[in-house]
């Protein structure tokens, strides 16, 4: 990730600019990427509120997941050319990987969603920051799908985690 977080817009098509920054919030000072994932993360329990622990937030889920990473990897490597490589105000890529973990946080209780909710948050951004293996991997592949395919596997790790705390707490 490069450290470009205040780089001057300059020719960036402002369509992309919102899209890749996650509606503004990458130009968030100091930790952009979590203010992604916060947004991410307050839009998917704003559906869970309005479809309960239901199949259709499920299929929302997945499908946010789907559309947002095929998206994020083209609006990414568009992105790219302007503000270099990875750019820390490109953040659309914390959205897939706050909602993966996601995808297993609904219960019927608001409590236990929120705490599953919250975990899953926390646990994506900690696994996103430090980096496994596997993730530094993925950083690698070229054309915006790098930008994205890290933080899915960063996601997923996630996501087993919750679904580990699911069975053994609920």
């Amino acid at each position: 990730m490069s450290n470009n977080n205040n780089h001057p817009l300059g020719e960036a098509p402002w369509f992309h600019v919102i899209l890749s920054t996650g509606f503004g919030t990458g130009f968030i000072p100091g930790a952009p990427g979590t203010a992604g994932a916060f947004l991410a993360m307050i839009i998917w329990y704003a559906i869970y509120l309005l479809t309960g622990a239901t199949a259709t937030l499920l299929c929302i889920t997945l499908a946010l997941v789907i559309v947002t990473t095929v998206v994020g990897a083209w609006t990414s490597r568009i992105m790219e050319r302007y503000w270099g490589e990875d750019p820390r105000t490109v953040v659309i890529d914390e959205f897939v990987g706050t909602w993966i973990p996601l995808l297993a946080a609904a219960t019927p209780d608001y409590l236990e969603t929120s705490l599953l909710g919250l975990l899953g948050f926390g646990a994506f951004r900690i696994i996103d920051i430090v980096k496994t293996p596997l993730c530094r991997r993925m950083e690698g592949v070229g054309n915006g799908w790098g930008v994205m395919l890290d933080d899915v596997v960063a996601g997923t790790y996630a996501l087993v985690i919750v679904i580990a705390a699911r069975m053994i707490f609920i």
